[in-house]
């Protein structure tokens, strides 16, 4: 039985670190209005997105372990240079304002449990995971990101100290509600757009080439097709898993506010440190304080993906030697990517930028940018010369378009409520 567990433990990796690092704060502070707006309402979009997330993550780590590439490398090779280049550079903008956003939570909740400035604890936070990301070896850090998944638990904890009417919880998990509500429809595009992000498709990506990279045995499934089927069951129990625990988490967050917020009238959260503040009077200290401490720990866990992601996608983009398995003065473009990208978000803290239209133009940025990049990354799974024999199969292929088509309408949306 331990060696099974142990097993089961060493193939959970990009998946299951992609799927925790979705329940950032800024999707934390997203998933407490919907609970606390709606209440259950809302819940069955996480049963409606959970397919469509698993299949595209799992296409990105295809991509990735078939190629040898990350996206934006195969991006580079094979589609126009203006795309790849207006796609980065979105994407650049989006992450640091998502690392800044998410900084500014971090910080807020440590003030929160312990008092002092918070300021400070920014510029601790930051620097922390600069470090970490710079001077740490790939193996050594990637088994960090695994343990800081744990934190994600602290939201399973929190249900446990409030009342649950699991009945209505199930008419909203099973039979979904709509409204004509416009607020109804902005929270469900934001969903949407919180558990589809672009960022995610560029790390899984580039983690399976750095998985591909760190194991000698292993070589990219286009030139070693023997490897393919033992690869993409691994693949696929990795997604699979951890787009369920990304989306188990932030269920369990939507049932908190429903139960306690929205239950005590409470109807407007605007971010995830006012969540757990909220939560002390309704909820009582000790869930207050779980829940904030689950923002610390999936904010660490967040911000080396968002600041990774973009660093990944630059550096295949410029040609750049990538990766964190290199020494940091093999990889110096690269090192400096994810450490500028981290320090401008953070400054973000200390300008008059508001955090929360800071998180609604990150988040408006990534459903833009979610587009192109789905588009284009479906159109290579079909592409012998991407994929070789590896071609993702049809059905795998049409839930993937349905994903793009669901996220070209969010923003779509998103666009129409910014004009009007």
């Amino acid at each position: 039985m331990r060696a099974l567990k142990s097993r089961f433990l060493t193939v959970l990796g990009p998946g299951l670190i992609t799927g925790a690092s979705d329940d950032d704060p800024s999707g934390i502070a997203t998933y407490s209005q919907a609970g606390a707006q709606f209440g259950y309402g809302l819940t069955w979009t996480m049963l409606f997105s959970y397919p469509l997330m698993s299949v595209v993550q799992e296409i990105s780590a295809r991509i990735g372990r078939t190629t040898g590439r990350g996206i934006a490398g195969n991006m580079r090779i094979y589609y126009p240079n203006w795309l790849l280049q207006a796609i980065v550079f979105l994407l650049l903008i989006a992450n640091t304002i998502n690392i800044g956003a998410d900084l500014g939570a971090m910080a807020d909740a440590l003030r929160l449990i312990i008092g002092g400035p918070q300021l400070l604890y920014v510029a601790l936070f930051a620097g922390i995971s600069v470090v970490l990301q710079i001077f740490l070896k790939y193996s050594r850090y990637v088994s960090i990101l695994k343990w800081l998944t744990v934190s994600l638990f602290a939201y399973f904890g929190t249900i446990l100290f409030v009342h649950v009417p699991w009945a209505e919880i199930a008419r909203g998990l099973f039979i979904p509600t709509l409204s004509p509500d416009p607020q109804f429809w902005t929270t469900v595009v934001a969903i949407f757009g919180t558990t589809i992000s672009p960022y995610l498709f560029f790390w899984q990506a580039s983690q399976e080439v750095e998985e591909e990279k760190a194991n000698p045995r292993r070589k990219p499934l286009k030139k070693a097709p023997r490897q393919s089927a033992h690869a993409i069951k691994r693949i696929r129990l990795d997604t699979y898993v951890g787009m369920a625990f990304s989306n188990l988490v932030a269920l369990a967050i939507m049932i908190t506010a429903g139960a306690t917020l929205h239950a005590g009238g409470v109807t407007d959260i605007t971010s995830s440190s006012q969540a757990a503040e909220a939560l002390k009077p309704v909820a009582g200290q000790f869930a207050f304080t779980i829940f904030a401490l689950g923002i610390i720990g999936t904010g660490l866990l967040a911000i080396p993906v968002l600041a990774g992601s973009a660093g990944y996608a630059l550096g295949e983009a410029r040609k750049w030697p990538i990766g964190l398995e290199r020494e940091p003065l093999k990889a110096k473009a690269f090192y400096a990517t994810i450490a500028l990208a981290t320090f401008l978000g953070a400054c973000l803290d200390f300008t008059p930028v508001n955090p929360i239209k800071a998180l609604y133009w990150s988040a408006v940025v990534n459903g833009v940018v979610a587009v192109p990049v789905m588009v284009v990354t479906m159109l290579m799974t079909a592409r012998r010369d991407v994929m070789g024999n590896a071609v993702v199969p049809t059905a795998m292929r049409l839930v993937g378009w349905v994903a793009t088509c669901i996220m070209t309408l969010a923003a779509a949306v998103m666009i129409f409520q910014l004009l009007y």
